[in-house]
């Protein structure tokens, strides 16, 4: 997180030095146009992954963002990660994160609901608990671990709320 400055995003993208600091003038300017930057990225494939007709496709569909976040998209993934942990310490970031969190959680609550979920709200939030805790395992390589078991059992255990 430290090393996020304004020269190294210039020189990382090619820029004249100063041009990140004349669109965003803070490091708080900064890392909210990273938080969103990053959001805008991954909400746009996280959306319309949401339309499934039955608990196994949702499963699956899970299991493959998971797959994708942690593959291709590890690095936004790992960074959205360390913003949450500096979330702790700012409160700016942790309201632009809950934006994007509740985004997620409405995309999931329709389809949640079509599969019988009680309480498609509570079911979503859990859901996205639960992915974020295997995020966070894969990306601290704490503990390799087959992601669609937990996946299956969480969201069978939020559909069977019904």
């Amino acid at each position: 997180m430290r090393a996020l400055t304004h020269g190294r995003v210039d020189a990382a993208a090619g820029l004249p030095k100063g041009s990140t600091s004349n669109h965003f003038r803070t490091r708080a300017a900064l890392l909210d146009g990273v938080m969103t930057w990053m959001l805008d990225q991954q909400l746009s494939e996280v959306g319309a992954a949401f339309e499934v007709g039955s608990v196994d496709e949702l499963v699956d569909m899970l299991t493959g963002l998971f797959a994708h976040m942690t593959g291709p998209d590890r690095e936004v993934t790992g960074a959205r990660m360390v913003l949450i942990v500096e979330a702790a310490h700012d409160p700016d970031l942790r309201t632009g994160l809950a934006v994007g969190r509740r985004t997620v959680i409405e995309a999931l609550v329709p389809t949640l609901e079509r599969l019988g979920a009680r309480d498609p709200q509570i079911a979503g939030q859990t859901v996205a608990v639960c992915m974020q805790g295997l995020f966070l395992q894969e990306l601290g390589g704490i503990d390799q671990l087959d992601p669609r078991p937990v996946i299956d059992l969480v969201v069978r255990g939020a559909v069977a709320s019904a």
